[in-house]
């Protein structure tokens, strides 16, 4: 395999299964596309300037070993990608675990209770590294909006949020533990080690996992927003 289409294949996998999934006789998934695409592209988009900036920053940066060469702005081809194939990816897990769960896994006391620890817990954090820019810009990101979603909104789904998230972490891990390195002989996404806490799960840095929070709850709230919004069948 060439190398330089791993990153474009870590995208493509992601989606692959997902997508031939939706089709599934019994759970239907394209069907909820009306609501599901907008919910998917208005995160990219914000994503992807807030990348724009920091990889010109120099906070991250990306290697051309495992690149097409395929540009947008300073953006590989592929990293404009992932805010697509990843959201879509999540969407569906989302969806299939609370379909199969069948019932409300984590109750709205103790999603509310959670909701308040990681808002503080994110803050303090986001303060005490206020000068480096990866750390306290992606905690503060998913501080307000997980507030926003606790006393804004106040969702009633953020509970069913969170109990996915936990089957979402595991594929998280394999595709940006591939991306951060792993199993690979350099990694593909590099950070700039002054630019966040330097605490890695693996090769994975910490501040990853809220960012993907901040993202996924970007998404999964546009996506439920549109449902309720759409008439029933």
């Amino acid at each position: 395999m060439n190398e330089k289409y791993t990153y474009l294949l870590v995208d493509f996998f992601s989606i692959l299964f997902p997508l031939v999934f939706s089709f599934h006789p019994r759970h239907k998934f394209y069907q909820q596309w009306k609501a599901l695409w907008p919910s998917i592209v208005l995160p990219a988009a914000f994503f992807i300037v807030w990348d724009i900036w920091f990889t010109d920053m120099g906070v991250w940066g990306f290697n051309p070993r495992y690149l097409s060469g395929i540009y947008f702005i300073n953006l590989p081809i592929e990293e404009v990608l992932f805010f697509i194939c990843i959201p879509y990816a999540c969407a569906f897990t989302y969806e299939a675990v609370n379909i199969l769960s069948k019932r409300e896994r984590v109750s709205a006391a103790t999603a509310h209770r959670l909701s308040e620890v990681l808002v503080v817990g994110l803050l303090v954090l986001a303060a005490v590294n206020y000068d480096k820019w990866y750390t306290a810009s992606a905690f503060v990101v998913c501080a307000v909006l997980i507030a926003l979603h606790r006393w804004v909104w106040k969702t009633t789904y953020i509970g069913r949020f969170y109990f996915a998230f936990l089957f979402i972490l595991i594929p998280f891990f394999i595709v940006n533990g591939i991306l951060t390195g792993t199993g690979i002989p350099e990694e593909v996404v590099w950070y700039n080690a002054d630019e966040f806490m330097g605490i890695r799960m693996g090769t994975i840095p910490f501040e990853d996992t809220f960012y993907g929070m901040a993202l996924l709850l970007m998404n999964v709230g546009l996506f439920e927003h549109s449902r309720q919004r759409q008439p029933a069948r």
